[in-house]
């Protein structure tokens, strides 16, 4: 295992409802990272495909209406599926410039879209992805629910590495079921720009013993299109996500970041080597563990509306 690693995290803003533009940002942003040797790269949640802050898609208790209904077809249009032609474009460039990704993404399956992560390998195929477990608040009417066949994190030669998507930080059961899996790069892409964010990251590190990449965007009202409607008010420099982006150490110590209200690639050197350094006297799911009194069940199995005979419905 390599003991050392370059990583860094992205924030900056999605180009909302233009897919092409934004896929061309991720695409300068990796050739930046690479040139200052980045072998690791965390884009912020929903990057590709957008996070709407300030959009609510005219919907309310008891009723939607047809403008909100076409708001959402213009979004469902700008997401992406991950064996699309904007994924493998990314996943050539993780190869090309010999990097790994974490590319927070929504991702389009029929007439639902996921917030999702998606795992790049210098290899150029997709290593896996992670659909969040739970939106949060108006979030869960234009997003759906994940499960748990999506929380196995990847290898790579630098340790396990996964992702858990913004307020799912907050799930402690979450939590554990990424300590278990020895995560060592804990990627934490987010559209949360408050200053405890970086405190919770700190947290976080400290529990898991585990490198933190948590990357979040810069996104001003003048770079959210017209055609949706805003509910926040603002002039055009508004800041509607400031940014917050770290990079934590496994004893919590913040080796990059907070940065707020501009755009940033924030780069560390990761020395894996502290991970074991860290775990001398904390281990979550090792020595620090007390099975015989807590437990903690985890269903990985995936989950279908419909099965058919012979297997779930279009296997």
């Amino acid at each position: 295992m390599s003991s050392t690693l370059t990583a860094a995290v992205a924030q900056t803003a999605t180009v909302l409802l233009d897919t092409p533009a934004t896929l061309e940002r991720a695409l300068a942003l990796m050739a930046e990272a690479a040139a200052r040797g980045v072998q690791l790269l965390v884009f912020p949640e929903a990057f590709l495909g957008g996070y709407p802050k300030g959009a609510d898609f005219h919907i309310y208790l008891g009723g939607r209406t047809p403008e909100g209904r076409a708001e959402f077809r213009r979004y469902h249009e700008a997401a992406v599926t991950v064996d699309g032609p904007e994924i493998a474009q990314l996943a050539k460039a993780a190869a090309r410039h010999q990097m790994y990704a974490v590319v927070g993404i929504i991702e389009r399956d029929g007439g639902t879209l996921y917030c999702t992560a998606v795992y790049l390998g210098p290899d150029g195929r997709v290593l896996g992805k992670h659909r969040k477990l739970m939106p949060t608040a108006l979030e869960r009417l234009v997003w759906g629910f994940g499960d748990g066949s999506t929380l196995a994190a990847v290898d790579t030669p630098f340790g396990r590495l996964g992702a858990v998507i913004c307020w799912e930080n907050y799930m402690p059961a979450l939590r554990m079921a990424m300590y278990q899996q020895r995560v060592a790069l804990y990627c934490a892409p987010t559209a949360d720009d408050r200053d405890t964010w970086a405190a919770s990251m700190q947290h976080i590190a400290l529990e898991g013993r585990c490198f933190v990449l948590s990357a979040c965007q810069h996104l001003r009202r003048s770079q959210f299109p017209d055609a949706i409607a805003n509910r926040l008010p603002g002039a055009a420099d508004t800041v509607l996500m400031r940014g917050g982006s770290v990079i934590v150490n496994p004893l919590g110590q913040l080796l990059a970041g907070p940065v707020f209200n501009e755009d940033a690639l924030l780069t560390a050197e990761l020395d894996l080597g502290l991970i074991p350094m860290a775990q001398m006297d904390f281990d979550a799911v090792g020595h620090y563990a007390r099975p015989d009194v807590f437990s903690l069940h985890v269903n990985t199995a995936p989950q279908h509306a419909v099965c058919m005979d012979g297997g779930p419905s279009g296997e």
